[in-house]
């Protein structure tokens, strides 16, 4: 999965995005073809270059436009029916006291308003971004041409999305409503662990040293994660309850639950049930485990737990098609497993035995991942 994340330490503008993601790789060409999808190729001219911010290097995108036009919000959807602008709209309105089929946006209402957004998603759709990431914001405080900052429309933009504000100076507007609502209708408002495949700057419009938007574009990285460990002992309970219990306590959610022999005091047998549990589900499955076990009590500590990627394919083998799940570290596969159910079924069609099934499958997946 491509994954995306926005670092907006500069602050966020459309025209800004438009530029970092061109220079990640993102195709000007979709830019030009967002225009004409439009029907703005009357209204929009639009200049690509780069330019410097201080030590930062970058392309900045320029969108001009002639006999502008103010379009109302109902006339905005037609074009361009998406979230972004429903958001603008329920800021404005709100702000301004209008209902949103009196409203117009304004600045917000010309044909680069509708690049902005239009071009943003088809570029992170050419780039084929699946998920979107923001760092916090800058949020300076004062007044800048008798509004308020943060602006109240970016801030309206933002609303119950999660966006998280930082502090800042400048006593400038940072993050306009359309850089805002980009995010808003897109993005989660954490740094992800990322194997970043390129990085584009784009530069906003003060020439301001520093003054551009970050986008790294690259894929997830499974790191350490937090689980619980619930324990019991169980010298009471019958083999086949203790089962049926482990397959109940997957099904609730657990990570994994395994059952060790062990010998208890004055030498009866018994045995230890581990569970590996997400952190939020433990005192869930703790319960669980209360009740339908005969323990009396239970034991919870935290843990760090190191997980490999894994993904499943589906490969040709001599023997028909199976699928194989392929462990990866650093995006590499480093070995594979057969899937079980693929290889019964294949016994069973062929009457060859089960061992010799998943060997074949295995020898085919590691020809097949190039792993010998």
């Amino acid at each position: 999965m491509t994954i995306a994340y926005f670092d907006c330490f500069a602050g966020i503008s459309g025209d800004m995005t438009l530029g970092a993601l061109m220079d990640a790789g993102a195709d000007r060409a979709l830019l030009d073809a967002t225009v004409e999808a439009l029907g703005l190729a009357d209204e929009v001219t639009i200049e690509v270059r780069h330019e410097t911010r201080g030590h930062v290097g970058g392309t900045r995108v320029l969108i001009q436009t002639v006999d502008r036009v103010e379009r109302t919000v109902p006339a905005l959807r037609a074009v361009a029916a998406i979230e972004a602008i429903n958001r603008l709209s329920r800021a404005e309105s709100r702000l301004h006291g209008l209902s949103e089929d009196e409203l117009h946006l304004h600045e917000l209402g010309g044909a680069d308003t509708l690049v902005d957004l239009m071009g943003a998603f088809w570029l992170l759709h050419a780039l084929e971004v699946e998920q979107v990431y923001s760092s916090p914001l800058p949020a300076p405080r004062g007044n800048t041409d008798r509004m308020p900052l943060p602006a109240p429309a970016s801030i309206r933009v933002l609303e119950g999305t999660g966006a998280v504000f930082e502090s800042a100076d400048g006593g400038r507007e940072l993050v306009t409503p359309t850089g805002a609502a980009i995010l808003a209708v897109s993005a989660k408002f954490e740094r992800p662990a990322m194997a970043m495949r390129s990085i584009g700057y784009g530069i906003g419009t003060r020439e301001t040293p520093g003054n551009a938007l970050a986008i790294w574009i690259g894929d997830p990285v499974e790191t350490n994660t937090d689980v619980a460990v619930i324990e019991t002992n169980l010298d009471d309970m019958a083999p086949n309850l203790v089962a049926a219990l482990c397959e109940d306590l997957m099904e609730a959610g657990a990570l994994d639950v395994t059952v060790t022999p062990t010998l208890m005091k004055k030498g009866r047998p018994g045995h230890i049930l581990a569970v590996l549990s997400p952190p939020e589900l433990a005192a869930q499955l703790a319960d669980h485990l209360l009740r339908h076990s005969t323990t009396l009590g239970i034991r919870i500590t935290g843990a760090r737990r190191i997980t490999a990627d894994r993904r499943v394919v589906e490969i040709q083998t001599p023997l028909g098609a199976a699928r194989v799940k392929v462990k990866e570290l650093g995006g590499k596969p480093v070995d594979v497993s057969p899937e079980f159910e693929d290889c019964r079924r294949i016994a069973r069609q062929t009457g060859l035995d089960l061992r010799e099934v998943m060997r074949v499958v295995s020898e085919a997946g590691r020809k097949e991942l190039g792993l010998g």
